[in-house]
């Protein structure tokens, strides 16, 4: 063998060990497989582990009861795509580059028929959880609903650390559970019966399973990060018959005045369907998951982006389904309702079994928590903890001082969760900066303002909302 063809092969098997050894370790165990499981719009209360009445989740429900659930757990913002970069880069809202929903101005004023704006991209000087995973040797999946850059942008999921991406790049094009296309790996993949009006062949929720269980048989025989940021429950109100069926004339139906995203002649029954549906989706998951053998291999997590929709908008009921529970606010608010979000997670043999705790996390913690989970070097500059201790039942769980959010969003908002207290600041845009201080202990629905008898707190609290956040160009928010 000539000198440089020794030489290549040398290289290239040097390079294949390498690899060999990130995914599995150096004693031969296998790293675990993450699957992790992202509703839109859910609130904390549609879920029957949590207290759901009307709605059906048995095999979330499932995950909880053979797991670990959380009560304390909060979205990385109050609306979809910042709370995505949250989770994405580990960054809290006073840090993450995406602040707020909103598109690039590049990409408004296009009317093409097959044309979405997509959102402001993340630059490359961002890490991803999936750049982190990949180079540990992970198979790594993207299906649903990015929301973090339009095709060919620094933030397509495809140069952001994802082998697969399957689904809507843009928010506004998810505003469809029947789109004439989604997105695979850059090429826009046409479906036939779909003309993105009320009712189609092809609902996207049922293409993003198909996809996501031929992504776990052919990644079986190698660690896999599959993330599934779903656009259920998020409006319109679309579901497949057979599953509508299952509430019709169950739940009843109540004359409103319909605004906003497509009609639906049964918006309860249709609203509660789209949940049920999405958690049969998650069952046949969980299923190939089992029958693969990979159980004990494989951590599940399932939460939500923020809290539910408001206002009866396209035709959703959060009064009737109760869906921020006992909380103050909904989606778009800092207040609870806005941004605590159910959370639970399974990974047998290693989660204790039917466990609730009330350890205070939120989105920015993912980053490093899978990461040590994949026994991975976090990035530097992360805000977040791993509850990899927490999850695994053990005492020794380092805790945050505080928990921070930071949105330019619905008016300027800010707020600070610190033990049992909550502070909040609504409508900086005006000049508003006054604190409002609730002690959750004993005001869960955050009712009862007692900012007057803690000038001290509020002082701290003052501070951690001057000096948690840098300035964004993107999104500003002058604090007056």
């Amino acid at each position: 063998m000539k000198r440089r063809a020794f030489l290549k092969t040398l290289a290239t098997a040097s390079a294949s060990l390498t690899l060999s050894l990130s995914a599995s370790g150096a004693y031969g165990k296998r790293k675990p497989n993450i699957i992790y499981l992202l509703a839109d719009d859910l609130g904390y209360n549609e879920l029957g582990c949590y207290g759901q009445k009307y709605i059906r989740t048995p095999n979330i429900d499932r995950i909880a009861r053979e797991g670990m659930k959380f009560t304390q757990h909060y979205a990385g913002n109050a609306v979809c795509a910042p709370s995505r970069c949250v989770l994405m880069t580990g960054k809290h809202s006073g840090h993450a580059y995406i602040r707020n929903n909103g598109n690039p101005k590049e990409r408004k004023g296009i009317n093409e028929e097959l044309f979405f704006p997509g959102q402001h991209p993340i630059p490359y000087s961002e890490i991803t959880i999936a750049e982190v995973l990949k180079k540990q040797g992970y198979a790594t999946a993207a299906i649903g609903k990015w929301g973090l850059g339009y095709e060919g942008s620094t933030g397509d999921p495809n140069k952001r650390g994802f082998d697969l991406f399957y689904g809507y790049l843009c928010q506004v094009h998810a505003h469809n559970h029947y789109p004439r296309y989604l997105w695979k790996n850059g090429k826009k993949i046409m479906l036939e019966g779909n003309d993105r009006t009320e009712t189609g062949k092809q609902h996207s929720q049922d293409l993003f399973i198909e996809e996501a269980l031929q992504f776990i048989d052919q990644n079986k025989d190698k660690p896999f990060f599959l993330y599934m940021p779903f656009i259920i429950p998020h409006l319109s109100i679309q579901v497949p018959e057979e599953t509508l069926n299952e509430y019709k004339g169950v739940i009843p139906e109540e004359e409103h005045k319909h605004h906003g995203y497509l009609k639906h002649p049964f918006p309860r029954a249709g609203y509660a369907a789209m949940i049920t549906h999405m958690d049969k989706g998650i069952g046949e998951i969980m299923k190939r998951v089992r029958d693969l053998g990979l159980d004990e291999d494989t951590l599940i997590i399932f939460t939500s982006d923020n809290g539910p929709t408001f206002d009866r908008l396209g035709g959703s009921d959060s009064d009737f389904f109760e869906s921020a529970g006992p909380f103050r606010g909904l989606k778009g608010s800092l207040y609870e309702g806005g941004i605590r979000v159910p959370m639970v997670a399974r990974w047998p043999g290693k989660i204790p079994v039917g466990k609730t705790t009330g350890h205070l996390s939120a989105f920015w913690d993912v980053m490093p928590t899978l990461c040590e989970v994949a026994d991975a070097k976090a990035p530097d500059g992360i805000d977040g903890i791993s509850f990899l201790p927490t999850l695994k039942g053990k005492r020794r769980q380092r805790k945050h001082d505080y928990l921070f959010w930071d949105f330019p969003g619905y008016g300027g908002q800010q707020a600070v969760r610190m033990g049992d207290w909550k502070a909040v600041r609504q409508n900086i845009k005006k000049g508003n900066l006054e604190i409002e201080l609730y002690n959750l202990k004993d005001d869960i629905s955050e009712s009862n303002n007692v900012a007057a008898d803690h000038p001290k707190l509020v002082k701290k609290i003052e501070a951690i909302m001057r000096d948690a956040r840098t300035d964004s160009e993107l999104f500003p928010m002058k604090l007056y």
